[in-house]
């Protein structure tokens, strides 16, 4: 995976870096946040806890994604302009994994249905209701 720098702008009212790129990643699977992340870190001589990914969309097509990292001066100035959901898809936590729980064995209640079954039940009379319906038709 590759990463062009597109524009890299100070913003100095918000206290960091806007870095507009391009990540190019032929014969791969679209690379990760994290990923792209680490790769902006070690290109931008920057610190991972100040780097955040906004954005990494893929275009349509083409093994490329654009993107949108911001590199903060500060953890505070981070912690407070950021929303949580960006802030945590950037911490580079891996999920919890769920254990297996093991299967319960469930006994089979429902009945067997034979045709000696079928042929006991007793017909249904048509007959009563169809006169019915031709009452209520009046």
């Amino acid at each position: 995976m590759d990463i062009q720098i597109i524009e890299e702008k100070e913003n100095k009212v918000l206290k960091r870096k806007e870095i507009k790129f391009d990540s190019i990643y032929t014969g791969e699977a679209t690379p990760t946040i994290l990923s792209v992340k680490s790769k902006l870190v070690s290109l931008l001589n920057s610190k991972k806890d100040l780097l955040v990914v906004d954005i990494l969309q893929p275009n349509f097509g083409e093994a490329k994604a654009a993107g949108y990292a911001k590199i903060y001066d500060s953890v505070e100035a981070l912690n407070d302009i950021e929303t949580e959901h960006v802030i945590e898809k950037n911490k580079g936590e891996e999920p919890p994994v769920e254990e297996k729980k093991e299967e319960e064995v469930v006994e089979d209640t429902t009945e067997e249905f034979s045709s000696d079954d079928a042929e006991q039940e007793e017909p249904v009379e048509t007959e009563a209701i169809e006169e019915e319906s031709k009452d209520g038709d009046d």
